[in-house]
């Protein structure tokens, strides 16, 4: 008698587990839908971006970009309302990942910066300009990272794995490696979000289906696009003091003032990790072009290729975090020299040494015929 009603008892706890799971999944869809079903709260830029492109309900869709710059325009089919909020929603995220505009971040931006380790990433960060920079005459920019000119590209191959990667597993190693954070699963609303905002940005510059474009990606810098005078720390340094610093802090750590980010971590506990293609060491390509087309701001394509590489290669060996791969060894050797080499770097400064050194060094490569 006692072991049937023991099994009784095991059959009840399961069933009533069961029944307890399906209740709070079926609560947290009805709170997933009510936010999709929700009106969106653009953030300044993203009223301004969508605005300009035209996005409305409607049965077709003309783009106004494409109709002010050539005088014609395609109609395409249009978009409906759930359309509509999701590339709304796309948008906010690419602007402010981390939710500093949204009264309520996490439901406003789903949650996004729990798949982001820092306080400082933000998708516009690298992919600037809400992922579609131009200049002021409204022209695509070279080597821009533009969402809607990689989203053209479909499925695109990966020389780094051998694989061709769909444009949402493109956007989970950014997660991953760019972000210093954790993989979503590839079903995930910020996933799905992001992917509509960037179709819509393709609809809205009549970008075509597997076209490639200038403004996707990166336009890489390698070593033999140098004058062949190495890759130097010191320059780097020099370089990044004149053209960096005043934005992005001494120590490359960010700048923050009065609590809003005014330019993002290039190292430390913020930045990307050692498994990022923005590591020099991993690959020394890619920062100095995001470098040279994209840097500074209001001057971008104004530093010389060899002055991108010497950037790169001065900010990739400042301390950051251990990417997946290094193991728990390095990512402690890593956090430590994180803790202690900026306090150590400053009172290096104080005395002057390494900045004179540098300015000495800039100058004897500028006097060089």
């Amino acid at each position: 008698m006692s072991m049937s009603t023991g099994k009784l008892t095991k059959i009840v706890l399961l069933v009533l587990g069961s029944v307890g799971l399906y209740l709070l999944a079926t609560h947290q869809h009805g709170q997933r839908e009510a936010i999709r079903q929700a009106a969106v709260a653009l953030t300044p830029a993203c009223v301004e971006k969508l605005g300009r492109y035209g996005l409305a309900r409607s049965e077709h869709y003309q783009s106004p970009y494409a109709l002010q710059r050539t005088g014609a325009s395609i109609a395409v089919q249009g978009y409906g309302e759930d359309d509509v909020r999701a590339i709304q929603r796309g948008c906010n995220i690419i602007d402010d990942t981390q939710g500093s505009l949204a009264k309520d971040p996490g439901r406003e931006r789903w949650n996004a910066p729990r798949f982001i380790r820092g306080t400082h990433v933000s998708c516009d960060h690298c992919h600037q300009g809400i992922g579609d920079k131009q200049d002021v005459a409204g022209n695509p920019l070279k080597g821009s990272l533009s969402l809607g000119a990689s989203w053209v590209m479909a499925d695109m191959y990966d020389r780094f794995t051998g694989l061709l990667s769909p444009f949402e597993f493109r956007q989970m190693q950014c997660y991953i490696n760019s972000s210093n954070g954790y993989k979503p699963n590839i079903a995930d609303d910020v996933i799905r979000d992001v992917t509509a905002y960037s179709r819509f940005l393709s609809a809205a510059l009549e970008l075509k289906i597997g076209n490639h474009y200038d403004e996707q990606g990166i336009d890489e810098i390698p070593a033999s696009a140098t004058p062949k005078q190495g890759d130097d720390y010191v320059r780097g340094e020099a370089i990044y003091k004149k053209k960096c610093a005043n934005c992005h802090g001494p120590q490359a750590f960010g700048l923050e003032t009065n609590g809003r980010l005014v330019a993002p971590a290039l190292a430390g506990p913020n930045a990307w990790n050692m498994q990022s293609r923005n590591y020099f060491y991993y690959v020394s390509t890619i920062l100095p072009g995001f470098i040279c087309r994209n840097m500074p701001l209001g001057e971008e394509n104004t530093l010389s290729n060899q002055e991108c590489r010497d950037i790169a290669f001065y900010i990739s060996n400042l301390p950051r975090p251990a990417g997946d791969r290094q193991g728990p060894l390095v990512a402690l050797q890593q956090q430590i020299l994180m803790t202690v080499l900026p306090p150590l770097m400053r009172l290096t400064k104080s005395a002057g040494g390494s900045e004179v050194t540098a300015e000495r060094v800039l100058e004897r490569d500028q006097s060089r015929p």
